[in-house]
């Protein structure tokens, strides 16, 4: 968790489009479902206590948003975030990094599925 009171200020993103930490307010409660079936998945209670859920989710936007801000500092020199950004960050973790190509590679065999079954549609309906 971040404790304001320990360490130093974090430093302003010059060139940032993102709000101050301040300003920034999030949506809690928003990832509690699939963070409760996530969790029973890996062996937790079908109900986990909501405070657990609620501090796993904490922990969860944490990481994403650390994540993010890291990729934003790598892409920065070319002007734009690109999913190579979130690879080259996790690259020390095998595991997470083959789990991620995995899924990569499953879209972008979905998006091919889905693109033939739109062409197929298409030339049904031309056809009638």
């Amino acid at each position: 968790m971040h404790n304001s009171s320990s360490g130093p200020p974090a430093k302003p993103r010059v060139g940032s489009s993102q709000p101050s930490e301040a300003s920034f307010k999030r949506k809690r409660g928003v990832f509690q479902k699939d963070l409760q079936h996530m969790m029973y998945g890996f062996g937790d209670d079908p109900n986990p206590l909501p405070e657990t859920v609620a501090l796993l989710e904490d922990i969860v936007v944490e990481y994403i948003t650390d994540l993010v801000h890291k990729a934003q500092d790598v892409g920065s020199k070319r002007g734009k975030l690109l999913t190579e950004d979130f690879l080259y960050l996790i690259r020390k973790d095998p595991p997470k990094l083959h789990r991620c190509t995995e899924l990569l590679s499953m879209n972008e065999e979905l998006k091919q599925a889905r693109k033939a079954f739109d062409v197929s549609e298409e030339t049904l309906a031309n056809a009638d």
